[in-house]
């Protein structure tokens, strides 16, 4: 079958816990699988979609589930070890910080750039969207700022961006993480297990990789 697809989103911090484990688990995650990111698109990517026939899945959640997932996900990183700033952060522009991810992997830095990311959004709790900080993050992963923040008008990385959210469509993916390998789908964070076993066999997927309760039957760790 095709090589696994991860879609993952800077936005969801079930995005950054799922890879986290991922990547403990499976060490070249980075080069075994294929990584796409997922966002809520702009006017100008909308148009596009739409132009493609295509559209985005993700709906709003409620306030009564973002602070579920608040308590929830603080909850996990604190059982990974992991510190956790809460952002701050009101209308951003999630073009920015996505399309410039896909500048990166064009220069080779596409994991110095998401680690950069994350630590900036999970780890310092910044919006990750405005000019000061994702230059800072574009600088930490060795690629000149100023195309990072250009990649929002770059029309090739925009074309690009918008592929990759056909293809988010065209794989029903309605929320992050989320993990396809052929048939097999896989949404949130208690499902890094199901999806190991399917991909690697049961006898290699980690043990200690843990499949959690879902207190929340709409949501499996996910969000988008």
């Amino acid at each position: 079958m095709k090589r696994p697809v991860l879609y993952f989103s800077f936005r969801s911090p079930y995005s950054w816990l799922t890879i986290h484990r991922l990547r403990q688990a499976v060490p070249d995650a980075a080069d075994a699988l294929d990584w796409l990111p997922y966002w809520d698109p702009d006017e100008r990517t909308d148009l596009s979609l739409k132009e493609r026939q295509a559209e985005f899945h993700y709906q709003p959640m409620s306030r009564a589930k973002h602070l579920y997932l608040l308590m929830d996900t603080k909850r996990i990183a604190q059982s990974l070890g992991l510190s956790m700033a809460w952002p701050i952060d009101v209308d951003c522009w999630w073009e920015r910080p996505h399309l410039a991810y896909l500048a990166a992997r064009r220069q080779g830095r596409a994991m110095e750039f998401y680690d950069a990311a994350i630590t900036a959004r999970w780890g310092r709790g910044d919006d990750i969207s405005t000019t000061d900080v994702l230059a800072r993050v574009a600088a930490e992963a060795g690629m000149d700022p100023q195309i990072a923040l250009g990649a929002v008008d770059d029309d090739d990385i925009r074309a690009e961006s918008v592929d990759c959210l056909v293809r988010a469509y065209e794989d029903d993916v309605f929320g992050i993480p989320y993990l396809k390998w052929g048939r097999h789908r896989f949404w949130g964070y208690d499902r890094l297990a199901a999806f190991l076993a399917a991909w690697r066999g049961p006898d290699l997927a980690p043990a200690d990789v843990p499949v959690l309760p879902a207190y929340d039957r709409d949501t499996a760790g996910g969000c988008g």
